[in-house]
Formats: C-alpha cells, sequence, structure tokens
C-alpha cells in the first residue's frame, strides 16, 4: 500500500504523523510525508521519503501586536492553520496524481485535506489523526477553548451556554468564517459546522490518541472516531545526559517544560518552577527548553537543578514523580500513560483544555494560567507530591494506556478507511 502522510510544520504535529509513518513503512508500505522544508532531515532519518510543501513559515506565525486573548488567539489561528489551506491542498492534488496513494493520513491541523473532503472529485480514503483534545462540540453547552469541566448542574449549564455565545462571537463564528471564504474561493460549499468539529467529523477515520477515561462524556460519538491509546515513541533522536545515570535515586525527580512552541518566555513556567524548588534537597529538578539555547534561562541555576535543550521523555519518564507543564498533548500523554502524576500551567494554544482535563480527570493539578506565581506553583507541587490520590489516579489512566496497543489500532484504522472506501467505488460504479 502507498501512504501519503500531510503534517503541520510543527514538532509536536511531526512526531505523531512520524511514528504512524514508522509503522507503516516496518509493515511494507511505500510512504511519503509532506511537510516544510525545514522537517526534511527528521523525516528521512526516521527513514521515510520526504517531499517539501512551502507554506511559507505559517505554522511558526506569532502575533506580537496584540494582548492574549480570543483576538490574538484568532489572528494567530488563521494565520498559522487556515491560510496555508489552498497552497496545502493544490500540493495534495498534485501528489495525488504522481504518487497515487491509497490513502492520505493528516494530521488535525493540517486543514490542506478540507478542500479534498468538501469537494466532489475523485479522492483516496483520508484519515486524520488528532494531535491534541478531542474538541467536539460540547453537549453541556460549555465553549471549546476556555478549559471548562463538564457542567454539573443546570444552572452551571446556563452559564455555560452565556460564555459559548461570548466566545462563538470573539473566535468561533469569525474563524469559520475565514475558512468558509477560503473555500468559497476555491469554489466548494461552507463547512457544516464549526471548524474544530468539521475536522473531526469529516474524514472517512478520525483518530484519537488517548483512553476514554482522559475524555469528557460527548454523548454519541461520530461513526468515524476510534481512540487509540498512545502512540509507539520515536527512536530517541538524544541519549541519556550522563547527569541523569548518575544522579541521587532517593531524590524524587520533577521534570519542567514549555513544549517546543510557547516556550519564547522562560519566565512563565520553568524559571519559577526552579525557583520554586530551589531549596528542596530531597528532589532533583529537570528542566528541557524545548530546542532552546540553554542560556536562554535567565539567572544562575540552583544546586538542584538539571537542563538540556532536548530530553528522551520516554526513557525517563518511568523514573518521574511529577511532570510540570504548559499543556502540550503529546507530553501530557506520555506522561499520564507512564503513570506520572502532572501540574499544568498554560492557557495558549489548545493548552486550556488540556490543562482542564488534568484537573477534571484527578491526575494532576490545574493551575489555570500562563505564568503562576511562584508561592501557588509551589504549593500545587508539593500537594501533588504529598498526596497519593494523584499518582493513584495517574496510575489508573496508565492501565488503561496499557490496555491499547496504539500501532495496532492505526494499522488496523488505515486498512478498513481504505477498503471502506474501495467498497462503496465498486457500489458507484
Amino acid at each position: 500500500m502507498k501512504v501519503l502522510i500531510a503534517a503541520t510544520a510543527l514538532t509536536g504535529h511531526i512526531n505523531p504523523l512520524l511514528a504512524v509513518g514508522r509503522l507503516l513503512a516496518a509493515r511494507g508500505d511505500t510512504v511519503v510525508v509532506t511537510t516544510a522544508e525545514a522537517f526534511r532531515e527528521k523525516i528521512e532519518a526516521a527513514g521515510l521519503r520526504f517531499s517539501p510543501i512551502d507554506d511559507g513559515h505559517a505554522a511558526e506565525y506569532r502575533e506580537t501586536s496584540l494582548p492574549a486573548g480570543p483576538e490574538r488567539y484568532r489572528r494567530e489561528f488563521e494565520r498559522r492553520f487556515i491560510d496555508p489551506m489552498p497552497v496545502q491542498a493544490e500540493a495534495l492534488r498534485s501528489l495525488i496524481a504522481v504518487e497515487r496513494p491509497d490513502v492520505i493520513v493528516a494530521g488535525s491541523l493540517f486543514l490542506g485535506v478540507l478542500p479534498l473532503l468538501l469537494g466532489s472529485g475523485p479522492r483516496p480514503p483520508i484519515v486524520v489523526l488528532n494531535v491534541s483534545f478531542l474538541f467536539l462540540d460540547r453537549p453541556d453547552d460549555a465553549p471549546v477553548g476556555l478549559g471548562l469541566p463538564p457542567a454539573r448542574s443546570a444552572d452551571e449549564r446556563a452559564h455555560y451556554a452565556l460564555l459559548k455565545a461570548g466566545m462563538d462571537a470573539a473566535f468561533v463564528d469569525p474563524v469559520r468564517a475565514y475558512a468558509d471564504a477560503q473555500l468559497a474561493r476555491l469554489g466548494l460549499p461552507p463547512l457544516p459546522a464549526s471548524l474544530p468539529h468539521s475536522i473531526a467529523v469529516l474524514p472517512d477515520l478520525f483518530l484519537q490518541p488517548t483512553v476514554p477515561d482522559f475524555e469528557y462524556d460527548f454523548g454519541t460519538l461520530p461513526p468515524n472516531l476510534r481512540f487509540i491509546g498512545l502512540l509507539p515513541a520515536l527512536s530517541a533522536e538524544v541519549a541519556l545526559p550522563d547527569w541523569w545515570q548518575a544522579r541521587d535515586r532517593a531524590k524524587r525527580v520533577v521534570l519542567v517544560t514549555q513544549g517546543t512552541l510557547a516556550n519564547a518566555d522562560f519566565g512563565e513556567l520553568v524559571e519559577p518552577t526552579l525557583a520554586a524548588l530551589a531549596d528542596r534537597d530531597d528532589l532533583l529538578v529537570v528542566a528541557t527548553t524545548g530546542g532552546r539555547p540553554v542560556e536562554a534561562l535567565r539567572g544562575p541555576l540552583p544546586a538542584n537543578a538539571r537542563v538540556a535543550p532536548f530530553l528522551p521523555f520516554d526513557a525517563m519518564l518511568p523514573e518521574v514523580s511529577l511532570l510540570v507543564t504548559n499543556g502540550g498533548y503529546g507530553s501530557v500523554s506520555q506522561a499520564l500513560a507512564a503513570g506520572v502524576p502532572i501540574v499544568s500551567a498554560g492557557l495558549t494554544e489548545d493548552k486550556a483544555e488540556i490543562g482542564a482535563r488534568i484537573g477534571w480527570s484527578g491526575a494532576g493539578f490545574n493551575l489555570a494560567t500562563n505564568a503562576p506565581a511562584i508561592p501557588a506553583l509551589r504549593e500545587a507541587i508539593e500537594t501533588v507530591l504529598a498526596q497519593p490520590r494523584y499518582r493513584a489516579r495517574a496510575a489508573s489512566l496508565a492501565r488503561s494506556f496499557a490496555e491499547r496497543d496504539a500501532g495496532s489500532a492505526v494499522l488496523a484504522g488505515i486498512d478498513d478507511a481504505v477498503r471502506t472506501r474501495s467498497s462503496l467505488r465498486g457500489i458507484a460504479a
């Protein structure tokens, strides 16, 4: 089988799709990956063919002229993900003509698949792998994006409906209208629902890389949706540091990260975490800068801290006592699959929703802020470390992850999508 993989040019989006590509290649399928040129080396190092898309560095866009809030987040979303849609769609059509893939596997924010899904022309089956929380419209009328747990009463549901009206006016409706305008210029019909909901329900198959225990109850789920658990990690691109092997194993480890995107200012989380725990001789505090220079951290490094640009989470997490994170979906999923409780502090991109699920699930503490105060951060960390219920809940989620073989689920899902669409084409003929 020949598979075309399409990925948004962000590390957190590339890595899950490369894991899928490696699974497909290992069983003998031919795999071509298309994304920005900057990821050529990473893709070819994974043993996969590469085809570039010039998206004008859209995925890296930051709106620096606006304060944090719906207007800034809307503009960033439009620029990063909607503006590249026509270029991505044209690249996919060209690759379909040349490569003749049996199936396309795309990341959930590679919106170039939408013109193919909404068009009437022939296409291969399209499988979408989500790279974030399940962003279906909520049955309790909560707005998607604010990080609200499920409503517990009629009054709370009514309050959520008011908040949703405001969120729809400030973000959801303008984003949908912006996407519809792009689609209209391509001669295509509008989206059938909000953009996030449409991304989930339009593909032939939508893969959600988590377990139902870490998601809200959405009632009846779309028939194309499958929970698959944690994707197998890529082979570590960095070795375990010497200091990790030589550490005092009597000390518990706290790992802190701001990921690879929302890490422009380490004063938001990494530096406050180092400061909050600087006097804890019983802890080793391990920080990663997500690829930025270690020198970007301001101030002297506490004696109990170690820092590296990248760290092999899959190798380290089994020996970590707590993850402090701004809520990147990939690292959160890895931690929960390893039974590691979490302190979360992040509101940008999708992080408010991920943090809310951490708190709601009982596997951690959600501070619900981009820049926690040092005393609040210290108290949250000490609470999660001291109270066994957080680790017990994380361990319960780890057992749920262990019950799912994500690799087999992905391959079976892709095969089913190809088989089903082939059958439909046969019926139509």
